[in-house]
């Protein structure tokens, strides 16, 4: 009866012993996912030494591993001023600690054609499907470019100066641009 009731104190130590293992092991992995995803993706920062806009992408891997650790540590991946000054101090950091959303590429994008509606049909651009139909621009010059054919560190300038397109009139400007021979320009019926 004695070496039962040992038998079923070791089993209970150690499926406590496991328990804790694994809601220690379960709380490690969620922290370091959440820090990948959370620093994953080009962002757009002000650098500190040109005071210009450079697009910037973190090691989230790396910020992923230093959070398992307890503290999350940021260093770059890439740079749009790399290689030639691949060696700075990374300064730039901070904004992205500051408000990893804000500078991420597709918060800046959404934020901009957030309650615009289209330069040609007058449509509401709505929410960007990031997959298919993304919305596109038009620029100063009257042509139509998708706004992913922008370098990000450009985008705040652009955004400007460029007006917001929705996807179908993209689509058909381009096709007018492109095949004007095959465009009959009739007058509206009112």
């Amino acid at each position: 009866m004695e070496r039962m009731f040992i038998y079923f104190l070791v089993a209970t130590l150690a499926l406590l012993a496991l328990a804790v293992a694994g809601n220690m092991l379960y709380l490690a992995a969620r922290q370091t996912l959440r820090a990948y995803l959370r620093f994953r993706g080009t962002r757009v920062v002000v650098c500190p030494e040109t005071r210009q806009h450079v697009a910037v992408e973190v090691d989230a891997r790396h910020a992923a591993a230093t959070a398992a650790e307890g503290e999350t540590e940021l260093r770059l991946k890439s740079c749009t001023r790399w290689p030639a000054r691949a060696d700075c101090d990374q300064d730039c950091a901070w904004q992205i600690e500051c408000a990893p959303a804000d500078c991420l590429v597709r918060t800046i994008v959404e934020s901009w054609y957030e309650g615009k509606a289209c330069v040609f049909c007058g449509q509401p651009i709505g929410s960007i499907n990031w997959h298919e139909h993304q919305p596109a621009l038009l620029t100063p010059e009257h042509f139509t470019i998708k706004w992913d054919e922008i370098a990000p560190e450009q985008l705040p300038t652009v955004f400007k100066t460029y007006q917001p397109v929705c996807w179908n009139c993209h689509i058909a400007e381009s096709f007018r641009a492109t095949h004007p021979d095959l465009v009959v320009e009739r007058p509206w019926v009112h």
